[in-house]
């Protein structure tokens, strides 16, 4: 299989690519009067290469037919179902932004639509990638792109703050992670996935185990997982809040696959060398993460602290190191995007009469009484985070402890239940801020006819419709998990 196989089966990343190229130019020759075209063509772009991976999707693509470029990129299901979440994430942090720069910037700037699109390249082959070189490029640059995106407000100190604690930290774990990487190769003697799989088998070196633990821990930072998560409040804050929505999704849907895919083809064979770290972050992400978003005053970084406190009920499905627990993981993540999504949105329409954003939790007071609707679509997010039925965010939890369960980790599976009642506190306070509290009558500003349409959509997919979906989803996650099985 030679260059042109290779690069029909990356078309994906192809049409990302060649749309970059043309964005520079334009952008180049334009100036900043060509942001609402780029955004334009940053959509369709995005999702022009969505068409051609859900084929891959459909069909339970996997194995050594989808396989490129000598072993080192694979277009499989798994990798598709990872890009079309990528994909809807990075449209919804695309269609909202203009108006948020118009308002607080006084107009979005070109660059962003670019950077975006390069971030979801990069992310592209983070999810694709079966080498550890390509993984860490993609993952570069993905991060090059992400640490301009966080600090895009460059007359905003919070987001030049973000963006410089953004990039520090980031070049620190992927340091940890790129050390990981060489101590691996070093003992394996290969940076293939399947050649790993198969160099560390039966008895492992002290070496390599620790290349594996400095690896999941560069990779922990990725995800914000407990203890590499204290980046995560502050870049949320003060990130601008498309650039947040964007982090929370398509960043931490790559992140988490590119885990998957390391975890469960790479050492697949040697479980028992990162269970028990998988464990860990799992139930300290948890309980970190309720606890941490209990006090919290700003909404960014209540929402950033329930971000860590998901990864940890998406990392109990890789612990089962299971095609059930595999599943169980990409089901959740597709629910989170959904709940991500419209949590974000509703602080884009949180603004005063003048447009000026508003993120204090005292300022939802009383919401329900003058903004029915907002406070309603609110409140669902709430509920469906907190795992509360018939919203659709219980069975993303539901079926990641049925997994723990399946594979025998009942006190694993009993201690995060338990758990999530800490973080079920936090969600019904924003519903009692809203329904019972006297009004503060701080948001008033009037909402961008599309952030409803998007937030409508969210409430919807999360909504008890979205359980008419739980046939399908549960069949094209087990497609998609089963694929890194499938490996020998």
């Amino acid at each position: 299989m030679g260059w042109a196989f290779s690069l029909r089966l990356m078309a994906a990343e192809d049409v990302l690519s060649l749309a970059a190229l043309v964005m520079i130019l334009l952008i180049a020759w334009l100036g900043d009067r060509s942001a609402r075209a780029m955004t334009w063509l940053a959509v369709l772009a995005i999702a022009g290469s969505a068409l051609f991976v859900i084929p891959d999707l459909t069909s339970g693509a996997m194995g050594p037919g989808v396989s490129g470029f000598y072993g080192q990129y694979s277009a499989d299901a798994f990798a598709s179902f990872a890009k079309i979440l990528i994909d809807i994430s990075a449209i919804a942090s695309l269609l909202v932004a203009p108006a948020f720069f118009a308002r607080v910037a006084g107009g979005m700037r070109p660059e962003y639509p670019l950077l975006l699109l390069l971030a979801v390249l990069g992310m592209g082959l983070m999810v694709s990638a079966t080498n550890l070189i390509t993984l860490y490029i993609g993952l570069e640059l993905n991060s090059l792109a992400s640490y301009v995106l966080a600090a895009m407000l460059r007359s905003d100190e919070r987001s030049a703050e973000a963006g410089l604690k953004y990039f520090v930290l980031g070049a620190l774990a992927s340091g940890i992670l790129l050390f990981g990487m060489s101590l691996v190769y070093g003992f394996a003697g290969s940076v293939d996935f399947l050649g790993l799989r198969a160099a560390l088998h039966g008895p492992v070196a002290v070496g390599a185990i620790f290349g594996i633990t400095f690896m999941f821990a560069g990779l922990a930072f990725k995800i914000s997982a407990v203890p590499f998560h204290m980046w995560t409040p502050d870049v949320y804050e003060g990130a601008p809040t498309p650039v947040t929505t964007f982090f929370a999704t398509a960043a931490k849907t790559a992140a988490l696959a590119m885990t998957m895919r390391v975890a469960l083809m790479a050492f697949g064979r040697e479980v028992h060398a990162w269970q028990q770290v998988v464990i860990f972050a799992a139930l300290a992400s948890i309980i970190v993460g309720a606890l941490g978003a209990i006090g919290q005053t700003n909404i960014k970084r209540l929402l950033a602290y329930s971000s860590i406190n998901n990864v940890g009920f998406i990392l109990i499905g890789l612990a089962c190191a299971t095609p059930g627990g595999a599943a169980a993981m990409l089901t959740y993540m597709a629910i989170y995007v959904a709940m991500s999504v419209g949590s974000f949105l509703v602080v884009l329409m949180m603004k005063d009469e003048t447009g000026e954003p508003v993120e204090s939790i005292a300022d939802l007071a009383g919401l329900s009484r003058h903004r029915k609707v907002l406070a309603l679509c609110f409140a669902m997010v709430m509920f469906a985070l907190a795992g509360i039925p018939p919203l659709f965010g219980f069975w993303g939890k539901f079926v990641v402890f049925q997994a723990a369960v399946s594979a025998g980790l009942v006190p694993l599976a009993a201690i995060g239940i338990a758990a999530s009642v800490i973080g079920a506190f936090y969600y019904l306070k924003i519903v009692k801020i809203m329904y019972f509290d006297e009004p503060a009558m701080r948001i008033t500003g009037k909402s961008d006819a599309l952030h409803q349409a998007i937030l409508l959509l969210s409430a919807v997919a999360i909504s008890p419709l979205g359980y008419l979906a739980t046939k399908w989803l549960a069949g094209v996650s087990y497609a998609a998990a089963t694929g890194l099985f499938a490996v020998g």
